[in-house]
């Protein structure tokens, strides 16, 4: 079954936020738009240049009204050493998110049970805590954030302007369709 457009799930963990432990739960993901990006581990040669992706291109994140959170399979304690031991992970200026217990990557259906880590997930969620865009893909192909930011804002767009869709490669500010049976076989 799909994530797409079904809450998330109960949850309750911790991150690591500019130098304090914090208590994220889907009740946090509430109210706002948020990203979740899913990573392996902390302490790999992939996520570090994710992370950084992410954390330069956050401001736009911020504009967008949303919050970014990078979750892995480790502790809030791993991911405050690995913030202020790695250069690209130090610009984070976001939640750094444990899950020790599997419980979010297992909810997300990113769990490797064999490895008791996760793939690389990315999901949008709405204010109201629904899922609406998921790309899970296999561990060793890093993704690109500005593709994330462009289906957030496709999402916003699409949630604040019903009956509208939003075309392939379609950017902030270009063309939207409105379905119509006189567009079928047209376009």
């Amino acid at each position: 079954m799909s994530l797409i457009n079904t809450p998330v799930q109960p949850f309750k963990t911790q991150a690591f936020l500019n130098g304090k432990f914090i208590d994220v739960s889907n009740e946090t993901l509430k109210g706002k738009w948020s990203v979740l990006i899913f990573m392996p581990a902390a302490f790999t040669f992939n996520c570090p240049t994710e992370v950084e992706d992410a954390a330069d291109n956050y401001a736009e994140f911020q504009k967008a009204g949303a919050e970014v959170y990078i979750v892995t399979t480790d502790t809030h304690f791993s991911h405050k050493v690995w913030h202020e031991t790695s250069p690209a992970v130090g610009k984070a200026k976001f939640p750094l998110v444990g899950d020790p217990t599997h419980v979010l990557t297992k909810a997300f259906d990113v769990f490797i049970p064999e490895e008791g880590l996760a793939l690389r997930g990315t999901f949008v969620i709405d204010p109201e805590g629904m899922i609406k865009t998921a790309e899970v893909h296999s561990n060793e192909i890093a993704r690109d954030v500005k593709e994330t930011l462009r289906k957030l804002k496709a999402a916003q767009y699409t949630a604040a302007h019903p009956g509208q869709v939003c075309p392939a490669k379609w950017n902030e500010g270009a063309k939207t369709i409105a379905p119509s049976i006189d567009l079928v076989g047209k376009i």
